[in-house]
């Protein structure tokens, strides 16, 4: 019965990973022991100087799902492979339950279908500004252009509400309690 296992990798190595293990899954007696292996990504869409850029992101850096029967067969080719750490659950991996892999394959599915944003500002939201002749300054979100990644700030200055225009989303960061 194939189930499906979390794997550890290094970080950035992810995709050398899968293609490693999928490609000598028939070499080394395997292929019908593993059915799938599967990183999960998302399509980020992000504005830097004006211009939209489309960028694949993964979901948990670090880490592969691999479909397969657990044999000791298997235990050892995925282990073996150059980037693997280890499997969640060390010696004994612990396969995902029915539940846990239909919301991810769900999810996957819904992130597929669209791009997410990579700054979700909202009218309202209280941010500093961390770049500019206003760095370090906290203030609310009174204007929000997705299409061209930018936002207008209002400030307290000197006492008085000043409005600071055309802040690349980059340029401001959500505000924490303290500030």
């Amino acid at each position: 019965m194939h189930k499906w296992y979390v794997v550890q990798v290094f970080t950035a190595q992810e995709k050398k990973v899968k293609k490693a293990l999928e490609e000598f899954r028939e070499s080394s007696g395997v292929l019908d022991l593993i059915d799938e292996i599967l990183l999960p990504t998302e399509n980020v869409m992000e504005v830097k100087q004006g211009e939209h850029r489309i960028t694949e992101k993964r979901i948990w850096p670090g880490y592969v799902l691999v479909k397969m029967q657990l044999t000791d067969e298997t235990w050892q080719y995925v282990k073996g492979a150059n980037g693997v750490i280890d499997f969640l659950g060390g010696e004994k991996p612990t396969f995902l339950s029915d539940e846990e892999v239909q919301e991810i394959l769900s999810d996957l599915e819904d992130k597929k279908a669209g791009v997410t944003q990579k700054h979700k500002f909202q009218v309202g939201d209280r941010v500093k500004i961390n770049d500019g002749v206003f760095v370090n300054f906290v203030g609310s979100i009174t204007e929000v252009n997705q299409e061209k990644g930018r936002v207008s700030v209002l400030v307290l200055i000197f006492g008085r509400d000043t409005q600071v225009d055309d802040l690349e989303f980059w340029q401001v960061e959500e505000a924490g309690p303290e500030d």
